[in-house]
Parts: C-alpha cells; structure tokens; sequence
C-alpha cells in the first residue's frame, strides 16, 4: 500500500470561487466552512466564493481563507477515502492545516490561531517598509552570501532548487536586484505581497503571537508533522506550540522537509488547498516524486479513483 503525504499550500495559492464545489457537494467540507464563519465571526465562505482577487491577496482574508479550504479538501477526502497518511506538512499558514490533519489541534483552535496571525503580520506589515522577491536560477548557498552582505534582506523561503525567495526592506530588496542578477540569477521578480514576511521585521507579530498561542492547547499526533523552521518531523504538541510562533520571521524550509519526507521512502503525495503550487514545486525538487492535486469536487474523485486503481494493480 502506497504511504502519502499531505501537504497544505501558503499564501499566494488563492483563487476566487475557491472551495465552493467542495461546499456545494461534500457534507464534511461544508461543516468546515459553516464552523469558519461561526468561530471568525465573518463570512469566511462567501470571501472564498464571491470574494474579488483584491480582497483574496489581502493578508486579513487570504491567511484564513486558504487554512479552510485546505481543511475542506481534507475532510472532504476522509469523508470518502480512508487514504494511508503517514505524515503531514505545510508551506507557511498551510503547517496549521497539517498539525490540524496529523490531530495536533481542533478546528476551532487552528482557525482562532491563524486568524490572529494574519490579524499580527498585516499590522506588522503596515508597521514597516517590507517587501519579498523571488530569485530564480541561483543555488542556496549563493543567494545566503549575498544576503549576508545586505543589511535588511534575508531568506524567506527556500521553495525548489533554483527558486529562492528573499524578504526584507522594500528598498533594500529593490537596490539589491542587481546583486542577484550579477550573480548568474535568471529572473528576480518583486512579489505582490504587503509586507517582509518570515523576516526580522516580522519579530515583534513573533511576540505577540506567542504570548497569545500559550493559552491554547495542543496534543501530540500520531504521525509526525514536518515543521517549516526547521523541517524536522515533529509529533509533540509543546514542540508545535514553540515552533510556530517562530515561523512568522524565520525562514521557509520547504526544499529541506520535502527532501526530508523522501528520504524516509515516501513518494506520493496530496496536496490538499487552492492551486498546484507545492506540486509545481515537488517536481522541481524530485522529478520522481508523484503529486495529487485535491482543489474542487471533480479533482476530489479523480484522485480517489486514480489512487484506488493504483492500489488495485498492486494487489494483482
């Protein structure tokens, strides 16, 4: 039998109609998105459904917006498919959904943590002069040197090989383009974003989160969740609880947990939220690596079907 990881988009996977089949046709994926409005105390799904490209980007509604689809896609396919999960991850606010799918926290809980996160980095955004960009075409080591010699410009994400995003000061990562091109960098694209995230900029969103995650209980899982700081596979509930708030200035270690869930022989994965982000970028790390896509209804039955044949040839 095949073991599969689940693995939860951030933000920038959101799209406008996002989650709305998923409602229309899944009992249990509704039930997440009728408990989002209740526990925010807003229309988390007509956001979702009805919500312009502007008011998505909006780190306030893109934040809790992507965790409940992600979440949706996710008991939508244990509504139908017992599917033999052997560990979690998320890229950024997608590690919320994943210690929610590895049984780290109740729903209510993810959903109260991510919206005070989203609430604290918008207001840290506001606060500073911040902003990201990608660069292509360099390898890590290169692109941490330069950074290095940089005042306030840092690693944000380390996405795939090849595809690095960095995060500081606005016009510090505007003067600095240059440096990366000089370097070899294919493209260096400015990111539409509102703020330095997963920077030092962001410390102070670090703080205050915190102190408000201690009053909040998680429990330890039965399979392991692959951390964004340091992705290391984690089952702990106090090593959530430490991690996360971590999480909102340190750096993105996505190339590094996937690599790290490969090495303990698993090939197959889900990725369950808006878009195909992540299985854009597990190609670019292993090209071996198999990704389903879990989004609407239709890709919802066609990835049961697809995994339920596969695991019947085995059986032959």
């Amino acid at each position: 039998m095949n073991k599969f990881a689940l693995i939860f988009p951030g933000q920038g996977a959101q799209k406008q109609g996002m989650g709305k089949e998923l409602y229309e046709n899944s009992p249990a994926a509704r039930k997440v998105f009728d408990t989002a409005d209740e526990v925010l105390d807003r229309s988390i799904s007509d956001i979702c459904f009805n919500g312009s490209d502007e008011e998505l980007t909006k780190t306030i509604n893109s934040q809790p917006c992507i965790l409940t689809v992600s979440i949706a896609a996710y008991e939508a396919l244990k509504e139908k498919y017992n599917v033999n999960a052997v560990c979690t991850a998320g890229h950024s606010l997608g590690e919320y959904a994943a210690i929610y799918a590895a049984g780290g926290a109740d729903l209510k809980t993810i959903l109260k943590l991510i919206q005070k996160r989203a609430e604290l980095m918008n207001e840290a955004a506001l606060k500073t002069n911040g902003s990201m960009a990608a660069v292509l075409g360099l390898d890590n080591e290169t692109v941490i040197n330069i950074t290095q010699q940089l005042k306030n410009v840092y690693v944000a994400n380390y996405n795939s090989p090849g595809q690095v995003v960095i995060t500081g000061d606005k016009n510090e990562i505007n003067t600095s383009l240059d440096k990366f091109k000089e370097a070899g960098a294919k493209r260096v694209i400015p990111l539409a974003v509102s703020g330095a995230f997963h920077s030092p900029l962001m410390n102070e969103a670090g703080k205050i989160f915190d102190e408000y995650i201690s009053q909040f209980n998680f429990t330890d899982t039965n399979i392991p969740v692959y951390t964004n700081v340091d992705a290391k596979a984690e089952t702990q509930g106090i090593s959530f609880k430490n991690k996360l708030p971590k999480q909102i200035y340190s750096s993105v270690m996505w190339t590094q947990t996937i690599n790290n869930i490969k090495s303990n022989e698993v090939v197959d994965f889900i990725e369950l939220g808006p878009g195909k982000v992540l299985a854009g970028l597990n190609k670019k790390i292993d090209a071996e690596l198999k990704t389903y896509n879990i989004f609407d209804y239709e890709s919802l039955e066609s990835t049961i079907n697809e995994i339920t044949n596969n695991k019947e040839r085995e059986l032959v």
